[in-house]
């Protein structure tokens, strides 16, 4: 891959002394280096053991050429395909239909989406969102993947309860299950019965590929396929990305500066909150997606060794220019508990010229002949340096252009960070204990069969009328 492909990491506002905290960049050489080589062993150790499946999904031939197979086929029948999915089962998905399909692939006719289909990807149970979409989609003309890998998660499974009792009443029983596709694990859960008993396909997610970490397997690579996003390019995006983040020297590695710089700023400089940037309206779902990994992947109550730790940055997601009218404010002078990761992304085939009119008024004058990209990137630009002549530490990663190849890339490059920070941290980022309370009242709320109805402890409420 030659640099002019790459997506770059620039972190020269996390260190001193341009920045009020910033690291030594003595200790890239020295005592990060080594705390590094001990997280990279840690994650070394683990991938031998098979716990990251994500890391071989960029060479999973096989699995690509099956999606690739069902795409040109089965999805390409319909007219709108639906996701049923929540988390990483859904955020993956919207990341990458709104990174490289561009805004309004689902208003553009058939003509504007090269015939494929319009993609929907509906993750929380919300009555009027998906009764409303529903009402929208023409039945005989729907697909719906549902995904989830356990074939329990109740959001996803009531969604699929309702989409095929409304498929029923619209076309025939046995037509129905031609209108359904899962993406479930290989042997056991509701889904994987259903789809054998019932003759419906399925495509697997591995066993050691959890949902966050899924965006490369079936669950996300389906929904981009069907609507003709080169998955090829995508894997091979990551693939090369996954070969730069295995460097064992951190100055080489981009993923482990990134998880280095950002864990050092979270432990040692009080910057607990990570705030990741795009100036881009196509990332601002990547930067949802990174939120849920970071968040979920690092807010543990234990270490390793079963010790306290409720160890944590918590991340926020941002777009600019817009969020520099909202949120930049508390950047600059707020709390200096942030770190602010911006991602550029020029788009040189789709820039929009500002024509030069009104050459009287200077507040207008000086955009004529500029472009709308051009502005952007200055926003960008100035808003790192107005953070940095603050002490206020910004890291920015920058992408040649926005494609597969570019975006296969940003999530390997995220993904193989969040290992790395979790080893450095020493949790695990791979669990999730801290949601299974919530499912579990939940289900005893709702009366599943061995899970008792809870006590919500509301006995003394309290009540402004």
């Amino acid at each position: 891959m030659t640099d002019s492909a790459r997506a770059r990491l620039d972190y020269g506002n996390l260190l001193a002394p341009g920045v009020e905290g910033g690291v030594d960049p003595a200790r890239l050489e020295g005592d990060l280096a080594e705390r590094f080589r001990t997280a990279h062993a840690a994650v070394g150790a683990r991938r031998a053991a098979g716990d990251l499946g994500f890391l071989d999904l960029p060479y999973a031939t096989e699995t690509a050429a099956r999606v690739k197979e069902v795409a040109d086929g089965f999805g390409q029948w319909f007219e709108d395909v639906v996701v049923l999915g929540i988390g990483g089962s859904g955020l993956g998905s919207v990341a990458v239909r709104d990174a490289l399909l561009g805004p309004f692939w689902n208003e553009r006719d058939d003509e504007g989406r090269d015939h494929f289909p319009r993609l929907h990807v509906v993750d929380n149970p919300d009555p009027a969102t998906f009764g409303r979409l529903l009402e929208r989609l023409d039945a005989a003309r729907t697909l719906f993947n549902v995904v989830s890998k356990s074939g329990a998660t109740a959001e996803t499974m009531a969604q699929y309860l309702v989409a095929r009792g409304w498929m029923e009443e619209a076309v025939d029983a046995d037509r129905a299950r031609g209108h359904f596709l899962f993406t479930t694990d290989a042997e056991v859960g509701a889904l994987r019965q259903i789809a054998e008993a019932e003759g419906i396909p399925a495509l697997t997610v591995p066993q050691n590929v959890g949902g966050r970490f899924s965006v490369l397997s079936p669950v996300g690579l389906l929904p981009a396929a069907v609507c003709g996003v080169d998955v090829d390019a995508l894997l091979a995006g990551a693939g090369e990305m996954e070969e730069r983040c295995r460097a064992p020297e951190l100055k080489q590695n981009p993923a482990a500066v990134l998880a280095t710089l950002l864990h050092a700023a979270d432990t040692e400089a009080g910057c607990h909150v990570h705030v990741l940037m795009p100036y881009a309206d196509r990332l601002r779902s990547f930067a949802l997606w990174f939120q849920q990994l970071w968040a979920e992947s690092l807010g543990k109550a234990k270490t390793l060794d079963g010790e306290e730790a409720y160890t944590g940055p918590t991340p926020l997601a941002s777009v600019g220019a817009s969020d520099q009218h909202s949120l930049l404010q508390l950047f600059m002078e707020g709390p200096r508990d942030k770190v602010v990761l911006f991602v550029s992304s020029p788009d040189p085939e789709r820039d929009v010229a500002i024509p030069g009119r009104h050459p009287e008024i200077p507040s207008l004058a000086y955009l004529g002949g500029r472009t709308l990209g051009e502005l952007l990137d200055a926003e960008r630009r100035a808003t790192a340096e107005a953070l940095r002549r603050e002490g206020r530490p910004n890291a920015t990663i920058l992408v040649p252009r926005m494609d597969a190849h570019v975006l296969g890339q940003l999530f390997m490059l995220f993904e193989f960070a969040t290992v790395y920070a979790g080893a450095l941290y020493n949790v695990d980022a791979l669990d999730q204990p801290g949601v299974e309370l919530s499912k579990r009242l939940t289900y005893g709320l709702l009366g599943r069969e061995g899970y008792e109805a809870p006590d919500l402890g509301e006995g003394d409420p309290r009540w402004i009328v």
